[in-house]
């Protein structure tokens, strides 16, 4: 065994196990450390693309154990995780035997609730009674079922056979402590990609080699059959898509009609259809032809860059219409860059620029954003206040890249750790998919928020590629630190009601409705000062998620709860309810007018940012009087668009009033100032 690798090993599980020791401390839930573990694989494979996000619903029994699961949108194909932890460091070994053991008690959860009514034997406040149903419900649909066990323990290479039972295929993957540490140690977050294509596919892709010395990269091109590229994602699914767009292409990857009817009748016109895909790598090994040209035999780390829905669509079409792909061919240019640092840098240039066919917005390069390194740069250097009756300053901690935190304290002494641990408490420590509940959550999107943290985290990223280089400052990091404590102190008041399950739905449905009804003016500076909620605030918020509770576990028709909780329909429901409290109730919780100026709600990202408020300035200069005067101008000699003239006239009533016009009617203001000007009136 590599003794390196060991060492790697042992350190990254010691500080998984003292991440989730620190979670489950200052946790009021109840909850296994199991779940915790699962949560933590779930979010690094989740990371990796190897699953599509999940829900965790601990349910044992006999000879019966599941920790969790994971589906896509068609649910043709779900996916089980169960968990095996020693909580032992340095790790230790499991036997073959062993994972047997743990395998098959997934396997008799899956076969119990395929065959009998199982889900008459589970809790009905159990969150696996969702899963137990949905394997009911879909048990002459499903295609295929992964089980997965996730465990801290090191084992040899295993395979187990799959299972067909009918037309369902069973399948079986083990990942051990050393396989994480492959994905979770890697700056790229993913397993490389190696393609032996003699070994693995029997056969060699025709090339042709584009040479030349002023570069530092290689360009190949290449026909792919259609059967190695259907292959190929069906191996590695969506692993195979280049990271930083892999967002958009699993989201948007459905299959594309025309690819569909082409590959069904005209197979053979593929390749002429088609603009084909592009891909990068950092290695390529080629051999001569007999005919006297190059085929390639081996590509190492291959990334499909553009062509990700041509690619899926070949997989689905032989995979749902049973279409003939035999004489299909895809043409592709490749990338050759083994520099890995280059590498990283030109990857996502790549993908920006090829893909034009289905547009990739900014959102989907998220990972060099620069609004991350803004607010991890913030959280270092802004000082949380010390609550009453303490001296003790303390941080927020924004871990930008997963292992930060203990990556920061590992490096440190002991009596350094103590002040570290001290100034930057485990229980103010929060990642990227926090970030992402706390404020889709006050942004009043639950359903968002409950879709799952990765794909939340997508949305989110959508929604700040929007605003177009928003920048995070001082305030609005205070708000979000508050947007934060108010997250966690209501977990702590959800846990303390007992309602047995659905926690998390609970919560961002509570504070969704909280800044819907406060007209998002809860007073976060108040909570930001203080350091937690007032007792007035935490009971209103008590008395919110009584009715939600009752609200999301009652959903129309007997649906799944959890799938209740992920449609609009469900937050829609909620706010036509009567919940039993008053803005009088907590007054003291909310931003106090100002004079005759009303008070200003806190949007988020939806807000305006430092380059916003300068803009917003710029447009004040201009008196209202001014403003009515352009639009009444514009109308009389039919300059400008209808809506220009209204905006005109809403920032002129705006101003009238003492009020300050929104970042999108400043911005739309300055340049009605500008094109007013071009044509001649007087501003």
């Amino acid at each position: 065994m590599d003794l390196n690798n060991t060492t790697l090993t042992d350190k990254l599980l010691q500080n998984i196990n003292r991440e989730i020791e620190d979670i489950i401390n200052h946790s009021d839930e109840n909850t296994s450390w199991d779940d915790k573990y699962a949560e933590l694989m779930i979010e690094h494979l989740t990371e990796a693309a190897e699953i599509d996000d999940g829900e965790i619903c601990e349910h044992k029994r006999r000879e019966i154990k599941i920790n969790g699961y994971s589906y896509g949108a068609d649910i043709d194909s779900i996916d089980l995780f169960s968990v095996f932890c020693s909580r032992k460091c340095p790790s230790v070994s499991i036997s073959k035997k062993q994972i047997q053991i743990e395998l098959n008690k997934a396997l008799n959860f899956l076969n119990k609730c395929l065959d009998d009514g199982y889900f008459n034997l589970i809790p009905e406040v159990s969150p696996a009674l969702d899963l137990a149903l949905l394997l009911h419900e879909r048990r002459k649909k499903l295609k295929e079922v992964r089980i997965f066990l996730f465990t801290d323990c090191r084992c040899k290479p295993v395979s187990f056979s799959d299972i067909e039972k009918g037309h369902l295929k069973i399948s079986f993957h083990v990942w051990d402590i050393q396989r994480f540490v492959q994905i979770i140690s890697s700056g790229s977050k993913r397993e490389t990609i190696e393609i032996d294509f003699k070994k693995d596919f029997k056969t060699t892709i025709p090339c042709l080699e584009i040479a030349d010395s002023n570069t530092d990269y290689k360009t190949i091109l290449a026909v792919f059959p259609g059967t190695v590229l259907a292959d190929l994602y069906k191996k590695y699914n969506a692993r195979l898509l280049e990271r930083n767009v892999r967002a958009f292409l699993q989201a948007r990857g459905k299959v594309n009609k025309g690819i569909r009817v082409t590959l069904n009748t005209e197979p053979e016109m593929f390749l002429a259809y088609n603009n084909g895909i592009t891909g990068t790598a950092e290695s390529i090994v080629l051999e001569d032809s007999e005919d006297g040209g190059k085929r390639i035999t081996y590509l190492k780390d291959f990334q499909i860059v553009n062509g990700g829905q041509t690619t899926a669509s070949l997989y689905h079409t032989r995979k749902n219409d049973k279409a003939d792909l035999s004489s299909a061919f895809i043409q592709a240019k490749l990338c050759i860059i083994n520099d890995q640092i280059r590498l990283d840098k030109v990857v996502p240039l790549v993908s920006r620029y090829s893909n034009s066919q289905n547009k990739v917005n900014e959102a989907d390069f998220y990972s060099n954003d620069p609004f991350h390194v803004e607010l991890e740069e913030l959280s270092r250097t802004i000082w949380a206040p010390a609550p009453s009756g303490s001296n003790q300053l303390t941080h927020w901690f924004y871990e930008r890249s997963r292992g930060q935190y203990n990556d920061e304290k590992s490096k440190l002494t002991l009596a350094q750790r103590r002040t570290f641990n001290r100034e930057n408490p485990t229980r103010k420590r929060f990642v990227k998919t926090d970030l992402a509940k706390f404020e889709n959550t006050w942004l009043q999107i639950p359903w968002i928020v409950s879709l799952g943290a990765q794909k939340n985290f997508r949305d989110f990223t959508a929604r700040l590629s929007e605003r177009k280089g928003f920048k995070a400052n001082k305030e609005y990091f205070q708000k979000l630190a508050a947007k934060a404590i108010l997250f966690r102190e209501t977990e702590k008041i959800v846990s303390s009601q007992k309602y047995g399950g659905y926690r998390a739905q609970i919560v961002t449905y509570s504070l969704a409705w909280l800044s819907f009804y406060s007209y998002q003016r809860i007073d976060l500076g108040k909570i930001w000062k203080n350091q937690t909620l007032s007792e007035d605030l935490s009971e209103a918020i008590r008395k919110i998620s009584i009715t939600v509770h009752a609200h999301i576990t009652d959903p129309p028709g007997g649906r799944n709860i959890t799938e209740w909780c992920k449609k609009k329909e469900c937050w829609e429901g909620l706010k036509e309810l009567d919940i039993p409290i008053k803005l009088s109730d907590i007054s003291s919780d909310q931003i106090a007018s100002k004079g005759y100026r009303a008070s200003v709600p806190e949007r988020g990202i939806d807000g305006p940012d430092e380059n916003d408020e300068k803009l917003i300035t710029e447009v004040m200069k201009t008196p209202f009087e001014k403003w009515f005067e352009i639009a009444r101008w514009a109308k009389e000699t039919d300059n400008l668009q209808a809506w220009q003239r209204s905006i005109s006239f809403s920032i002129g009533k705006l101003l009238a009033r003492g009020k300050k016009p929104s970042r999108k009617q400043a911005l739309q203001g300055k340049r009605i100032v500008d094109e007013a000007k071009k044509l001649g009136f007087p501003v």
